[in-house]
């Protein structure tokens, strides 16, 4: 539960109210499982009338009376807490005002399915085509002004980098926001750090600049590229595909999923989750994005270490790897995963950038023991080594847990190098480093 908290706030304040006597009503339904199930209950608070709070377990998703704009509140925290302690029994009488919501719920969750597996066609597909046709040409015209403006830096030089304030890279930034590019300008707008970034800042900076004047070259050449080339330099420059023109095209494809390694970023006041997964009998790579406005909870429902049998969906490019989950059956836990080695990893992350040339980042699992020279890293068996990322060069939980002894490692590989994110211990359990 800790993980669904929306801040520490709120899961200190949940604690004391996990209680059985703040819950002088509780119950639990179908199952009550975490891939399923119902909780309910009323807590005593301060007015004269008590909070009525449900929790659906297969979501998760949460009701509550009380007036807070977290999600979840202190009471759907408390009332989980509760039951995982196995304080609420289970108790078939759902109240009225709790079947009432899960009915509402499984509507909206029918209807948004219905329209995704067979999507409408607007409404005025000429006027549909022209605002379509009319993006093209704004991006058009931003890209052909960027390109002029990466001219411009590597003409003058980057020596004057350093001293340049983050406003030298937010207004081309926001151009490429008023051209419907929001894919450039936050790559943009990840340039200001470069500078700061440490030794090596001229070669990183000249490579980005690089990378992005191969994206406009490319997207000016889009009708001479491959049709899934093309999906990938539209996604980089900022284009989306609807979720119910995706599952209207696309094949789903049913493996069971081994959930590796999560991150959470913040970005604009937006968090965002990646997770990371990989096929059993497939041993493709997905990845599962969720997003969610400052205060809200990101998607908990695929936990680290678990294996799923689910459907995913994959979005085109030419090495797809976000995907949506379209239908999920069972979940048990995944025990530790098959990891490579180093020379494994490269060859891997090299395969796939030769298809991908602004891949930032790529899954691996590596069997390897962390070691701290000549700089940190992680040393498999034959003797070689990769980098762990400079921001995580200090990971101490992954040194303590290793403890000198081989470490199966899950993270994201990086041109700087990798980022751990999950270690499995002797046990065969995951820790989220």
């Amino acid at each position: 539960m800790i993980v669904l908290a929306p801040d520490a706030s709120s899961l200190r304040a949940a604690q004391p109210l996990a209680s059985v006597r703040s819950w002088p009503v509780t119950g639990a339904a179908d199952g009550s499982t975490l891939e399923g199930g119902t909780l309910w209950g009323e807590c005593r608070g301060s007015a004269a009338t008590p909070y009525r709070t449900v929790v659906d377990l297969s979501g998760p998703a949460y009701r509550c009376s009380c007036p807070s704009r977290k999600f979840p509140c202190k009471h759907a925290l408390a009332l989980m807490l509760l039951w995982s302690e196995g304080a609420i029994g289970p108790d078939g009488d759902l109240p009225d005002w709790a079947a009432g919501w899960l009915a509402t719920r499984s509507a909206r969750q029918t209807a948004t399915n219905t329209e995704a597996k067979d999507p409408k066609p607007p409404a005025d597909p000429a006027a549909a085509q022209r605002r379509a046709d009319q993006r093209e040409a704004r991006v058009a015209a931003g890209l052909a002004e960027l390109d002029r403006w990466l001219c411009d830096q590597v003409r003058e030089g980057l020596a004057a980098s350093q001293r340049s304030e983050y406003r030298h890279w937010d207004d081309i930034a926001a151009r490429m926001v008023d051209a419907q590019a929001p894919g450039l300008a936050e790559r943009l707008r990840a340039l200001a750090s470069v500078p700061h970034s440490g030794p090596g800042w001229e070669g990183r900076l000249l490579e980005e600049y690089a990378m992005t004047r191969l994206l406009v070259t490319a997207f000016r050449d889009l009708d001479k590229l491959p049709p899934p080339l093309r999906d990938t330099v539209r996604s980089r420059i900022g284009f989306t595909v609807r979720q119910a023109d995706l599952l209207a095209r696309a094949v789903p494809v049913r493996d069971r999923w081994h959930v590796l390694a999560r991150r959470d970023l913040d970005q604009d006041r937006i968090q965002t989750r990646r997770v990371w997964l990989r096929g059993r009998r497939t041993g493709r790579p997905a990845l599962v994005l969720s997003f969610a406005a400052a205060g809200q909870s990101l998607d908990a429902s695929l936990r680290v270490g678990a294996e799923t049998d689910a459907d995913l969906t994959f979005y085109p490019g030419v090495v797809p790897l976000r995907a949506l989950v379209t239908a999920r059956r069972d979940t048990v836990p995944g025990g530790t995963p098959p990891g490579t080695t180093a020379t494994g990893l490269l060859d891997g992350y090299a395969a796939a950038l030769g298809q991908d040339p602004w891949l930032e980042t790529w899954p691996v699992v590596l069997e390897a023991t962390p070691a701290r020279a000549p700089l940190p890293c992680l040393r498999d068996a034959a003797g070689d080594a990769v980098a762990l990322h400079p921001a995580a060069g200090d990971c101490w939980p992954l040194f303590a847990l290793s403890g000198g002894r081989p470490l199966t490692v899950a993270g994201e590989w990086t041109p700087r190098g990798l980022w751990p994110l999950t270690a499995w211990d002797e046990g065969g359990r995951p820790v989220q480093l």
